[in-house]
């Protein structure tokens, strides 16, 4: 059974109550998955879950990481590595999805990536070999994901591990969106830099949430 059918599984979101870790739980929740929301604190990740409804339940982050199987990461970078060495202990053994991207403010619009080379990179220097790392949805709009509107944007799925990248790819479909297969973990370095380049795309041409579309794929890795 794969991630696209295993609805026992649960997902953590963490970082649920910002604008991307919202979009992506409210997708799941609705898709039929077992979510929790995890945040900084319990009262707000439940907060956030009672208005989601659809049986999501909300924890403090390590909390939450604790009690899935799934958990993905969506905080801002500024908190990414407080938030992965807080988890570390809870997911060993786990599939942990990094949505991270390293953008620095206030120059949003210039690639700025750790000397890790990605932040997902850096997400498994922080947790080690023994936790599986993918990394993904790093290019699509949150305002739009949240919505119920068709997603005209591919997901880049990178991982070391096919068969992880192959579950997280499943979970993008469920989400309304076309996972592509992107390869190693070291690549996601391409993502992570494209968001600063579709934030100034955005910018200049007036773009509502600009994403990126593969032309002349057939087949699946």
């Amino acid at each position: 059974m794969n991630s696209f059918e295993n609805t026992s599984e649960v997902i953590a979101v963490l970082g649920g109550t910002g604008n991307l870790g919202s979009a992506i739980a409210r997708r799941l929740a609705m898709a039929g998955r077992n979510v929790i929301i995890g945040s900084r604190t319990a009262e707000s990740a439940e907060n956030a879950a009672q208005a989601l409804s659809h049986n999501a339940r909300g924890m403090a982050n390590a909390d939450a990481a604790r009690g899935a199987d799934i958990v993905i990461v969506t905080v801002p970078f500024s908190a990414h590595e407080a938030t992965l060495r807080e988890i570390a202990p809870h997911v060993a053994g786990k599939l942990v999805v990094d949505t991270t991207v390293p953008l620095v403010p206030p120059k949003v619009m210039r690639v700025q990536l750790p000397k890790e080379g990605s932040a997902a990179q850096r997400a498994q220097a922080i947790l080690g070999e023994g936790v599986s790392i993918v990394s993904g949805f790093h290019n699509v709009a949150a305002h739009k994901l949240i919505t119920d509107e068709e997603i005209d944007c591919d997901v880049l799925i990178f991982g070391d591990e096919k068969a992880a990248r192959e579950r997280i790819v499943a979970l993008a479909e469920l989400m309304g969106m076309r996972g592509i297969h992107a390869g190693a973990l070291a690549n996601s370095a391409a993502a992570e830099a494209l968001t600063s380049v579709l934030i100034f795309i955005n910018k200049t041409y007036s773009a509502d949430g600009a994403g990126i579309r593969l032309t002349r794929l057939h087949t699946a890795e």
